[in-house]
């Protein structure tokens, strides 16, 4: 399974599912990651995300944190080193 983890897929499955029979803005709605609009007359722009079910809002998160982390970490050593990016060396 490349791209997420054993723990956070599992987390994913067992908590969301019906997972496979909504589209993807049911399931960013369900998770609790869509923006939802508060505006009323001269009140605008205003935007938050709230409600869904917190935990599997936070193993996506977590996911999203180690993403990030290693991805700087591949950054940091290819400017230590001087290397230009190249997908097909960094995707292994």
């Amino acid at each position: 399974m490349t791209g997420i983890g054993k723990i956070a897929a599992a987390s994913i499955i067992s908590n969301l599912p019906i997972l496979g029979y909504i589209n993807s803005k049911q399931a960013s709605s369900l998770i609790g990651v869509a923006s939802i609009n508060r505006e009323s007359g001269l009140f605008k722009g205003h935007q938050k995300i709230q409600g869904g079910r917190p935990q599997v809002r936070t193993v996506l998160y977590m996911a999203i944190i180690a993403c990030i982390r290693k991805i700087i970490v591949i950054l940091n050593s290819m400017l230590r080193d001087g290397v230009s990016w190249e997908a097909s060396k960094v995707i292994n």
